[in-house]
């Protein structure tokens, strides 16, 4: 049984993250999509649904706590994983307040994404079968 493929946005204001980490997160066949402006991002969103949204926190205009509020009431079954080179627990603790799915600290592998991801599509993939 083959697994559809994940629609994956990845958001940072930083070019050489998008350019890194594409290539590494489609190695498993996923779609990835990379933008390094909240607002393009968050109007991509309304054109069509991602399973999964990937933010760096600090970003100009729009930070990735507004990307996360916006996405989850859009989408509530999207999973919102936030990057961030400025890791405090603070900052982590609002995030999953606010529904994000979990956090990753810069600098990380991007097999350390790729296993956070795996988890969420593991749970996006379990939500399939319940019916709420």
């Amino acid at each position: 049984m083959s697994k559809q493929p994940l629609k994956i946005m990845l958001i940072d204001d930083e070019n050489i993250v998008g350019k890194r980490l594409k290539p590494a997160l489609e190695k498993t066949g996923d779609i990835v999509e990379t933008f390094e402006e909240g607002e393009k991002a968050l109007a991509r969103f309304d054109e069509t649904p991602f399973d999964i949204v990937v933010t760096d926190i600090r970003m100009e205009n729009i930070d990735g706590i507004e990307i996360l509020e916006q996405v989850l009431a859009k989408s509530g079954r999207t999973k919102v994983i936030i990057i961030t080179g400025y890791a405090t627990v603070e900052i982590a603790r609002e995030a999953l307040s606010k529904g994000a799915f979990d956090f990753i600290a810069k600098p990380f592998k991007p097999a350390d994404l790729r296993g956070i991801i795996e988890r969420a599509s593991k749970e996006l993939r379990s939500g399939f079968l319940h019916t709420t």
